[in-house]
């Protein structure tokens, strides 16, 4: 009954167990068990056998074995949503759920593949990290629930690629002028299968380059540019990455042109002679030097700049440098070095030190003032200021002196009483010899109050020459000498203080004195404007007070001085305002009354200004659908002749006119351009002078648009709709707002079509017009005249814009179309064109269209005579066919490629059922010959070098035939966006196919949702799938956020458990237009994967098409999952394939798919997605077999968005489409 044996030297033992026949049951058999020796080879193994009866209750059975029905329980489920949530070098982490109620007692044994080997792990929770993998290599993970009591049911598996170790020893072998030369190495075991990307990266943009192999060349760099190179392992899903190693490397720079080299290495330049200090500022220091070397030519040269805290360099292409940013009032070390064309070799450096200037001193002030001193104070902002030292200059119109301070007051002494002083304060740097500017101020000093006079008289001195009388010396004889006291008295008041005159920058006093002393007096004038104040002085009862401030008020207070030139008596005041304008004429006036003749005489004169003043208030207008201006101004002060109008452009003077007056009425220009921006210049003219000019910028309105010379081109669409296509209006009159189509009727012909636009389709078909607008656009940014672009306008599709319906025309009949342009349009109450206040202008009418008849009439008409012949060909026909259809299959194996395989919904499910046999070989098969579709066809676009930052991956570019174009803002690059135009089944730019943003593109996408007139988003990815970056957040989430010139609000968001909707306000911060655009996000989609049912996506595209068919017939929806090919793909070919079962009756997954594919690249990215696309399809056929269509349709999800209505927890979980 047992066996005991070894085998030395194998890692394993084979065991043959025989049961004997006396203990055997039918179930007995020989078995083949592989067991792990222990750690010796020479290790024993004893297997014992007895009867399956005798075995206990916890035994675990031999593999195949039932156990006893004394055990047996209800096998567990298997394990749903089996997920990868982490990838490491040597590890991966699962994930997965249960829904046993029994499921808390069960444990987990995973079993792991690589293709070579095949081992088991054991859990008891539902997550497990598995570790000791071999990095980059492909495991498949299958998870077995397995009960208590040791029973389980089949796994469930899914694959993964662990993730590449990092590269080793990253090198640049080579630096070239446009190119870096990489190497590196990798240990990884499975290394041979691994891609590597390469992103480079030089600050500005960003791109990513493949290589199969351990090196790469990057080329197409910029000279002399730094570039960081990160190279990650990619496994050989393509799609797994390591982590990435990086290098930084300069490109050479541009080989320097030198007239004679007779050396490999460059020479060390020289030292720099004569550096200099050229010019000092309070922030900045200009530098000068000079070299003798020959090839200084090449040289450029860096300056090292300390300033004792800190140390950076600045360079200089010539032999100067203005260094700039520095502090003021700090020392700095400027040290420079000549660098030769290399750009490395340096020679030895030369140093100066220089302190940059001190600001100005603060809010200088007099803080008191004293008979014989003046007190200072001011402030200072400088951070060095605690060094500085203050340099005083004291001036009094006769001397000049110095005085110092080490503090931010000071007290200047010894000053001389009652006389005028100027202070002018300057910061010296630390060096005691740099000082900023100065700042002054003005300030007398107290008089000193006299209290006697002494005079000694001599007696031959005669009294006159003192020019007073002393009553006291009348009497003295004979002559002899004495001391004589006297006391000057106070001045009077002046009396009569007036203006006489007043100008711009002066003003004219008189006064008069009645005192008996009056002849020795002088008169101080004190002037204050309410922020500074001075004296003026006057020997004469008279002043001209000049340089004053026009059209300021002033105080003007008048003293006598008695002849000591100190004793004053009381002021007196007089306020008056300068004039605003310059003085044109002074009149003087004054009476002489003459004693002897008791008469009075007057006297006035006049004298007249040479130049004349400038006009007021002048004003520009432009005047609606004029093209002239309308001139305002007041009329200057004083004498004028007229005035002069200059209109021009830069400085080419278009018009010049006169004018003799300024009425309030205005002053007409004669007719300019429209919509043209002029300068206007009006000047003051009297006699043969002129004031200064005044000048204003002013536009012209603008007016209707140029009429077109060439008339739009009409062409059928079907029986009651055709195509207007037509280019955009000139704007030279102005920006063009608008068109409208306007149709034409046979009966009409060709009417005046202006006070047609008001008609509607509604009153065309009352038959109260010919004439009608079927649709009105609005255009995007107006566009130079050099880039006009076509226009294609769909006339019968039966949507509505503004007031006017698009709706179908008469089968039979002809028409003609006329394309009205708006610079300006304005609408009615009820969105209808008031012709009245808009600015338009029609092309000519074009040509006559006749439409077919409705092909349904003619189906009706002949299908009786179809019948007939049918009957008697039918044995003639059948054999035609047989050999037609004998000759299509071999035609069919000589030509390629296959572009459709259209088949009858009827013929679907047996369609299907053969190319779903044998694991979906027929699919596959028909998926293989997709893949050559499109692949020839140019991207120039996406290859330029400035555009290869916008591609997040480098193998899905965009077809040039069919991208997205954006406008050119800056450069030719700017129209650039990873995005396509997408056929749907109507439309041929039904869609718009793109890539999830970059970081660097988030404005362009949001450019493009403007200006392609976007309104419906679908996104298929989620921002982060494994731990990956799929897809950039692009919008806000409360505040509003600005994207280039597009302003985006988040204004709801409504979160269901497999999709997102969010409607965003978008206003355009140029024109202050709005829209809402509605973002459909479904969360439920895995990369390269498919969702887990078809009724999710189908139900999905249901609420994304009743959105969308709302929107303007032009606006594109547009899609995108990451790449912007696989999910994206699969969303837009179910939608097709909806909409041609409905309509057609027919199926053709594979020419859907080919021609997505010839407008971009890898359009339904993987099999999986393409039998996803089938099995949608025979999904829906069956439900309409059933009658049960309401589920394709059905509005539950809508209402849960729009009335709060949740649906039941079953919903949308079906493995089918059948919910």
């Amino acid at each position: 009954d047992s066996v005991q044996t070894h085998a030395p030297g194998l890692g394993i033992l084979m065991l043959t167990v025989t049961f004997p026949k006396r203990a055997c049951t039918e179930d007995c058999r020989s078995k083949n068990l592989i067991a792990e020796m222990g750690t010796k080879s020479s290790d024993d193994l004893s297997v014992n056998s007895t009867s399956r009866n005798k075995r206990s209750s916890g035994d675990v059975p031999l593999p195949g074995e039932a156990k006893s029905d004394r055990n047996s329980g209800t096998q567990p489920s298997k394990v749903l949503d089996l997920q990868v949530v982490d990838v490491g070098v040597t590890s991966v982490n699962l994930t997965w759920r249960v829904n046993d109620t029994a499921s808390e007692s069960y444990t987990y044994r995973i079993e792991v593949a690589n293709g070579t080997h095949v081992w088991n792990k054991t859990f008891d929770v539902k997550e497990a990290e598995i570790t000791e993998l071999i990095p980059g290599t492909k495991y498949n993970f299958t998870v077995f629930a397995v009960a208590a009591d040791g029973q389980t049911e089949g796994g469930v598996s899914i694959s993964q690629y662990t993730k590449p170790s990092k590269v080793l020893d990253l090198m640049v072998a080579d630096v070239g002028v446009t190119s870096v030369n990489l190497t590196w190495r990798v240990n990884d075991t499975a290394s041979e299968s691994y891609t590597y990307r390469i992103e480079v990266a030089n600050g500005t943009h960003a791109w990513n380059r493949t290589f199969d192999v351990k090196e790469a060349e990057i080329t197409e760099l910029i000279p002399g540019t730094k570039y960081n190179f990160t190279v990650f392992a990619v496994a050989a899903d393509c799609q797994t990455e390591g982590e990435g190693v990086f290098v930084s490397q300069y490109t050479s720079k541009e080989p320097v042109s030198l007239r004679c080299i007779y050396f490999l290495a460059f020479p060390e330049p020289s030292q720099v002679l004569d550096l200099m200090v050229a010019d000092v500022g309070v922030t900045s220091v200009n530098l000068t030097w000079r070299v003798n070397d020959t090839a200084s030519e090449s040289y450029t040269y860096r300056i090292e700049v300390a300033n004792g805290t800190s140390i950076w360099n600045d360079t200089s292409n010539a032999k100067e440098a203005e260094i700039t940013e520095l502090f003021p009032g700090t020392k700095y070390n400027f040290k420079v070095f000549a660098v030769a064309a290399d750009g490395q070799t340096e020679g030895e450096g030369l140093s100066i030190s220089q302190c940059t200037k001190p600001s100005k001193v603060l809010d200088l002030q007099v803080v008191d003032v004293g008979e014989t001193f003046v007190a200072l104070t001011w402030r200072v902002n400088d951070t060095a200021s605690e060094s500085y030292t203050y340099r005083i200059e004291v001036a009094n119109g006769t001397s000049i002196w110095n005085d110092t301070s080490n503090v931010k007051e000071a007290e200047i002494t010894e000053l001389i009483p009652g006389t005028k002083y100027n202070f002018t304060v300057f910061a010296v740097a630390a060096d005691c010899q740099t000082e900023g500017e100065g700042v002054s101020i003005s300030q007398y000093t107290s008089k000193s109050q006299l209290l006697a006079v002494v005079f000694v008289v001599a007696e031959t001195l005669p009294l006159s020459d003192f020019g007073f009388c002393f009553n006291c010396l009348s009497s003295l004889s004979p002559p002899w000498l004495m001391d004589c006291c006297f006391a000057f008295p106070e001045p009077s008041k002046v009396l009569d203080l007036q203006v006489v005159d007043v100008g711009e920058t002066f003003v004219a006093l008189t006064w008069r004195v009645n005192d008996t002393a009056l002849d020795p007096y002088t008169y101080r004038i004190e002037v204050a404007n309410g922020t500074s104040i001075w004296n003026d002085t006057s020997n004469v009862k008279e002043a001209e007070i000049a340089e004053l401030i026009p059209g300021t008020n002033y105080n003007f207070t008048v003293f006598a001085v008695a002849a000591d030139g100190q004793m004053e008596g009381e002021g007196v005041t007089v306020n008056k305002s300068t004039g605003k304008s310059q003085l044109l004429a002074v009149m003087f006036l004054w009476t002489v009354l003459c004693c002897a003749a008791q008469e009075t005489f007057l006297f006035l004169f006049f004298f007249f200004c040479a130049v004349p003043s400038s006009v007021n208030s002048f004003q520009c207008e432009s005047v609606a659908n004029m093209s002239y201006l309308m001139l305002k101004w007041e009329c200057p002060y004083g004498h004028y002749s007229g005035f002069t109008i200059k209109i021009s452009i830069d400085s080419w003077v278009i018009k010049e006119e006169e004018s003799r007056s300024c009425s309030g009425e205005g002053f007409k220009t004669s007719p300019l351009d429209y919509f043209k921006t002029y300068n206007v210049t009006v000047t003051t003219f009297s006699n043969d002078n002129t004031s200064s000019p005044v000048q204003k910028t002013c536009k012209t309105s603008i007016t209707d648009p140029p009429t077109p010379e060439t008339a739009p081109v009409v062409k059928v669409l079907s029986h009651n709709s055709l195509s207007v296509e037509f280019f955009d209006f000139e704007t030279l009159y102005g920006p063009l707002k608008a068109y409208a189509v306007m149709i034409i009727t046979e009966e009409e012909g060709c009417p005046p079509l202006k006070s047609k636009l008001n008609y509607t389709y509604e009153d065309f078909k009352k038959k109260k017009t010919g004439t009608y607008v079927t649709y009105v656009a609005d255009t995007e940014k107006a566009k130079l005249p050099s880039f006009r672009s076509q226009n294609i306008i769909d006339v019968g599709k039966g949507n509505t814009m503004y007031g006017y319906k698009n709706g179908p025309l008469t089968p039979l009949h002809s028409y003609r179309a006329s394309v009205a342009g708006f610079t300006n349009i304005s609408f009615t109450a009820e969105n209808i064109i008031m012709e009245e206040h808009s600015y338009v202008s029609f092309s000519p009418c074009s040509d006559k269209v006749s439409l077919p008849q409705d092909p349904g009439v003619i189906a009706g008409a002949v299908i009786g005579c179809l019948l007939a012949i049918l009957a008697v060909v039918a044995v003639g026909g059948y054999i035609f066919w047989t050999r037609r259809r004998k000759d299509k299959r071999n035609t069919e194996v000589s030509f390629s490629p296959i572009k459709s395989k259209m088949i009858k919904v009827e013929n679907f499910e047996s369609y299907f059922k053969k190319q779903q046999a044998d694991s979906n070989c027929g699919f596959a098969e028909e998926y293989e010959e997709l893949k050559s579709a499109g692949v020839h066809q140019p991207k120039f676009a996406a290859e330029i070098p400035e555009n290869r930052g916008k591609n997040r991956y480098n193998n899905v570019l965009p077809y040039d035939i069919s991208r997205v174009k954006l406008s050119d803002l800056n450069s030719v690059t700017d129209d650039y966006i990873n995005a396509n135009y997408m056929p749907g089944y109507i439309s041929k730019k039904a869609f718009i196919a793109a890539q999830g943003p970059l970081s660097n593109t988030i404005e362009d996408f949001w450019r493009m949702i403007w200006e392609k007139n976007i309104y419906s988003i679908v996104m298929l990815t989620k921002c982060v799938e494994q731990a990956r970056t799929k897809c950039e957040q692009y919008w806000p989430d409360k505040q509003s956020k600005t994207y280039g010139d597009v302003a985006v609000t988040m204004v709801l968001e409504t979160v269901l458990p497999e999709w997102t909707i969010r409607d965003f306000n978008v206003e355009n911060a140029n024109t202050q237009e709005s829209r809402m655009v509605r973002q459909f996000h479904f969360t439920s989609w895995p990369d390269h994967g498919v969702p887990e049912t078809t009724d999710l996506l189908i139900n999905f595209r249901h609420h994304v098409h009743e959105y969308s068919s709302q929107n303007p017939i032009d606006s594109p929806v547009l899609v995108h999952c990451s790449a912007g090919v696989g999910r994206t793909g699969t969303f837009i070919a179910i939608d097709r394939l909806i909409q041609q079962i409905e309509i057609e009756n027919t199926v053709d997954v594979y020419g859907v798919v080919y021609d997505l594919r010839m407008h971009r690249p890898l359009m339904v990215q993987t099999e999986d997605q393409y039998v996803f696309l089938n099995q949608c399809v025979m999904d829906i056929i069956r439900s309409q077999k059933d009658k049960k269509t309401d589920l394709i349709y059905q509005n539950t999800t809508a209402m849960a968005i729009y009335e709060n209505f949740t649906p039941e927890p079953g919903f949308g979980k079906a493995n089918g489409y059948h919910a």
